[in-house]
C-alpha cells in the first residue's frame, strides 16, 4: 500500500552540513526533540530512515545523521498517525491550512494557505493575502468539522469598496 503526501507532516528540512560525518542542521526544526533523537525514524520522500546521531548546534538547532545520504533541502517528515493527540484548544499547523477565515460579523476574510512561524506568534496567511496573528485576542473559534476559523473584528484591513 504506497501512501500519499497527505498522509505525513514536515517536522524540517535537510539544512547545511555540519563536519564531515555527513551531519546536518536541521531547519525549520519541529519544536519536539524527539523528533530527531538518536534511533527515532523520519521519512524522506515516503521512506523511512533512522536518526544514527543527534545533537544540538549553535543557536540550539538539531544536528542529526541519517542512516543514508540525503539532498540539503530534501523534507523530513513523519506520519501523521503517529503524531500524539492534541489537548483541548491545541491543533496542529497543518490542520488549519485550507480552513476559511472569517470574521466575527460574518465577513469571509479568505482560506489559510500557510501557517507562518514570527517572533512573537504563528500568523495565519491567507489565500487574499490577508495575514491574521494566531493568538487568544484575534482568533475566536476554530472548527475543524465546519472547516472555519473565526477571528475578531479590526485584525484584518476593511475593505476598500
Amino acid at each position: 500500500m504506497s501512501r500519499s503526501s497527505t498522509d505525513f507532516v514536515t517536522v524540517g528540512r535537510v539544512g547545511r552540513p555540519h563536519g564531515l560525518d555527513g551531519s546536518f542542521f536541521v531547519e525549520q526544526p519541529s519544536d519536539d526533540p524527539e523528533r530527531f533523537a538518536r534511533g527515532a525514524v523520519l521519512y524522506v520522500e515516503g521512506a523511512p530512515v533512522k536518526v544514527t546521531s543527534s545533537k544540538r548546534g549553535s543557536g540550539g538547532r538539531p544536528v542529526i545523521r541519517l542512516e543514508r545520504e540525503v539532498a540539503r533541502g530534501t523534507e523530513l517528515t513523519v506520519r501523521k498517525d503517529e503524531l500524539p493527540a492534541t489537548g483541548e484548544g491545541e491543533y496542529y499547523a497543518f490542520q488549519l491550512v485550507g480552513l476559511e477565515v472569517e470574521e466575527e460579523s460574518g465577513r469571509a476574510l479568505g482560506r489559510v494557505v500557510q501557517v507562518a512561524p514570527g517572533v512573537v506568534n504563528d500568523v495565519l496567511e491567507l489565500d487574499s493575502g490577508v495575514a491574521v496573528p494566531l493568538v487568544e485576542a484575534c482568533v475566536r473559534e476554530i472548527d475543524l468539522g465546519g472547516g472555519r476559523i473565526v477571528v475578531a473584528q479590526g485584525f484584518a484591513p476593511e475593505d476598500e469598496s
